[in-house]
């Protein structure tokens, strides 16, 4: 029986996960070096990862630091910041490029927590999404025969459990991503 519901069970983690790393990216007035994860720049004609040509440090508790392992490397670093919808200017030494993450106004908390809630009730879209698959799939099975009647009752009450878990988690982790932007 578990296993007939393992493959929807992975989905819905991987549904999970996915929201985890979008929260991570989303900047919350401390220094994060998550927020750099998307970010690109061309690397001797390669698009390549920020977080591939230099060494990101959190110096203080506002302050992203990059140290690129080639010093060719900052204009380029700099230029794929300024470019990018982190609304943060870099400064750049000559060594290394300073970005300093300011305190964020309660107008743009409040508007950062309906992202985050708004993020938070897609993933559950696509958790009950997953749901219903898989109760098609069972009822596809009853229907060949391939699984009885009660098998089926059991397949939906178990997934429709595993749901409401899920969106439980889905709860928590929006909460705590809430908790962390207005505590700041």
């Amino acid at each position: 029986m578990a296993d007939k519901t393992e493959p929807f069970e992975e989905k819905m983690v991987k549904s999970i996960k996915n929201l985890e790393n979008e929260l991570s990216t989303i900047r919350v007035g401390r220094a994060n070096p998550h927020v750099l994860d998307k970010l690109t720049v061309d690397y001797h004609g390669t698009v390549t990862p920020l977080t591939h040509v230099g060494n990101i440090s959190v110096p203080e508790a506002r302050l992203l630091q990059i140290t690129p392992w080639e010093p060719a490397m900052l204009k380029v670093i700099e230029k794929a910041i300024q470019a990018s919808d982190l609304g943060i200017n870099p400064t750049n030494d000559g060594k290394v490029v300073r970005l300093v993450f300011p305190e964020l106004t309660e107008e743009r908390r409040k508007q950062l927590g309906k992202d985050v809630k708004k993020m938070g009730d897609d993933c559950k879209v696509a958790i009950r999404n997953i749901r219903r698959d898989a109760v098609d799939s069972f009822k596809k099975q009853e229907k060949k025969s391939e699984i009885t009647e009660d098998e089926l009752k059991k397949l939906e009450d178990t997934i429709q459990k595993l749901t409401d878990k899920k969106t439980e988690e889905i709860d928590k982790v929006v909460e705590a991503k809430t908790k962390e932007i207005m505590s700041l």
